[in-house]
């Protein structure tokens, strides 16, 4: 190869269009469309008899595409506004993440009804695996070659693919639900654990293991959670996670509400996160509507999702913990939680699940003497993130049961989908606040708190670390909010002021569109990700030209956490998977919806 022809590794790394070029280089007419979208990443559609080659070559790249970040599937046999896409009845999407090269790119591929299946791409990355089962449960999609494709959100026993578009959406389209006492035995025949199906032995040189239900209803599970486990004494073996028990079909729910209406929802997905999870849904939709908010309302939002940063610190720091043995701290933190409670119910009226962010902008504007009520908690804060350090985290007892504890490095943090604080604490200087930057995150001054072991202790210390940079943030809003409205002037975003709206007939029109019917946004996709308390979530939506979104996928940062679970415990403890499940930080609605 001569000096002038740079190789395809070397164009890959170049610009986003250079990974394009490069892979219609390489694999040529495998490559059969690039699709336009708001999404912020190339959106390529590959044939599937070459998909797993295409991923393998992103993966393997220098600096490649390591992160597996989300895999799912659209029903586009009800979709109107296709613009020359290839012909497909479901459409099974990958989204891959370099954190090198600080890139995205999501592959795709068409699917006939008649023909619904793919292989599984559990070989390239392991992570797939939660994944395809859940594409498969949801939409009836085959992954060939999966190592145990099973129900993994509905029960065992449940018919049918609920996010196909012929499901029904209410439960008044369903029959009568009733449950006889035979059905009830069904029920609870499917739950039982059958070790083979799982391919697990159920004993070794003639002894037996013991098979171990950790939940669906235990304190450590943090909610509706079920590990079981195969112990050889206190020896954890090997463990099956099984989650589900908390699934509400949020993502079902959002094809039935319009854009405005399914805000209060999104409250419930990370529910100790509150208008944290409002933000990624308000700017994907901002960016299908084309809004650009005013500062001011920038501000506000980074404000109150930081708050929120640390009230969910503060319940995962108190619960952790607990966990270790330790009663006490729980109290405290749930103190410091009411004084942020306060706060929050003094800005939005509301405590846990506000519902506060609007498209375009804030439900209303900041009332007054908000800035003395927040800089109370700002003064209160620092002292006891100290006291929680010196009584706890430096408590010996605490250490010697985190410390080298349940440790991960970040490639296997990448190898499983981990974002977050969990992903920091291996040492990987990944937040999107500061590589992405969104909401005008670019114009604050704050550090990355980072880890060096990836272990038990980190996670807790990381998220106190990470307390205290939130803290300053919202420090230097109190101290720089910008002047101006809480809400874009544009006709898609919330209703008008009231007094403009009864001066001018096209605004009372507007008004009355508005809260009768939603706005109508041009059909497209858009993505948004950020850095939300767990981990990275995102919201990828795809509008039809309509009044509510065509299919709303949520990935959540709980999902993979879960999934990560027996590839690091297989040969510990089981009171040291105690410690990991505290050290994760996870809610069950996150992971389920």
């Amino acid at each position: 190869m001569s000096v002038g022809t740079p190789t395809l590794e070397a164009a890959a790394k170049r610009a986003p269009d250079d990974i394009v070029e490069a892979l219609r280089q390489q694999f040529g007419d495998a490559i059969t469309c690039e699709q336009a979208s708001l999404t912020g990443m190339p959106v390529l559609w590959v044939a599937r008899d070459k998909l797993l080659k295409v991923m393998g070559y992103l993966r393997d790249l220098s600096d490649g595409f390591r992160m597996l970040f989300d895999l799912s599937c659209i029903d586009e046999r009800l979709r109107s506004h296709r613009r020359g896409l290839p012909d497909a009845d479901f459409t099974v999407f990958y989204h891959l993440l370099s954190i090198n090269r600080n890139r995205d790119i999501m592959l795709k591929v068409g699917l006939a009804e008649s023909d619904a299946s793919l292989p599984s791409c559990t070989a390239v990355y392991v992570n797939a695996n939660w994944y395809e089962r859940e594409v498969w449960d949801m939409f009836g999609v085959e992954f060939r070659g999966h190592p145990r494709l099973a129900r993994i959100l509905m029960p065992p026993t449940w018919s049918g693919h609920p996010l196909r578009k012929d499901y029904p959406a209410r439960a008044t389209e369903f029959d009568p639900y009733t449950l006889t006492v035979a059905g009830q035995n069904t029920e609870q025949q499917a739950l039982k654990f059958d070790p083979e199906s799982w391919g697990m032995q159920r004993e070794r040189d003639g002894s037996e293991f013991m098979f171990l239900n950790l939940g669906p209803n235990h304190p450590s599970a943090h909610g509706a959670f079920r590990l079981v486990l195969q112990l050889d004494g206190e020896e954890v073996i090997d463990c099956v996670p099984d989650i589900g028990y908390h699934h509400r079909g949020a993502e079902k729910m959002a094809e039935r509400q319009s854009w405005h209406s399914f805000i209060p929802y999104t409250d419930r997905i990370d529910y100790t996160g509150g208008v944290m999870n409002n933000l990624p849904y308000v700017l994907a939709v901002e960016k299908l509507a084309g809004i650009q908010v005013p500062a001011r309302v920038e501000t506000i939002r980074v404000m109150m999702a930081e708050l929120f940063r640390i009230s969910s610190h503060l319940l995962f720091l108190g619960t952790y913990l607990q966990d270790l043995g330790a009663m006490t701290p729980v109290f405290f933190t749930f103190t410091d939680r009411q004084k942020a409670y306060e706060v929050i119910e003094g800005i939005t009226g509301f405590r846990m699940h506000p519902a506060w962010y609007r498209i375009g902008g804030v439900m209303q504007d900041l009332p007054r003497g908000w800035d003395r009520l927040m800089q109370g908690f700002l003064d209160w804060m620092p002292a006891r993130l100290r006291e929680y350090e010196k009584a706890m985290m430096e408590n010996a007892i605490v250490k010697e049961r985190t410390k080298h504890i349940a440790a991960f490095t970040t490639d296997d943090a990448l190898t499983w989908g981990v974002t977050g604080p969990n992903l920091r604490a291996t040492g990987c200087d990944f937040d999107l606040r500061k590589k992405r930057p969104y909401s005008g995150y670019q114009n604050f001054d704050f550090e990355v708190p980072l880890g060096h072991n990836g272990d038990v202790f980190d996670r807790g210390q990381l998220r106190i670390d990470e307390m205290r940079q939130s803290l300053r943030i919202i420090q230097q809003c109190v101290n720089n909010m910008p002047a101006g409205d809480y809400k874009a002037d544009h006709p898609l975003t919330t209703p008008p002021p009231r007094e403009r709206m009864l001066q001018h007939i096209e605004t009372l029109i507007t008004h009355f569109l508005q809260v009768s019917w939603g706005p109508v946004l041009k059909s497209n996709e858009s993505m948004q990700m950020i850095e939300a308390t767990k981990g990275i979530n995102s919201y990828y939506l795809t509008s039809d030209g309509n009044t509510m979104s065509y299919r709303t996928r949520i990935r959540t940062p709980s999902f993979p956490h879960l999934q990560q679970i027996p590839s690091l415990m297989r040969g510990g403890f089981v009171p040291d998977l105690i410690a990991h499940l505290g050290s994760i930080d996870f809610v069950m609605a996150d992971v389920d919806r």
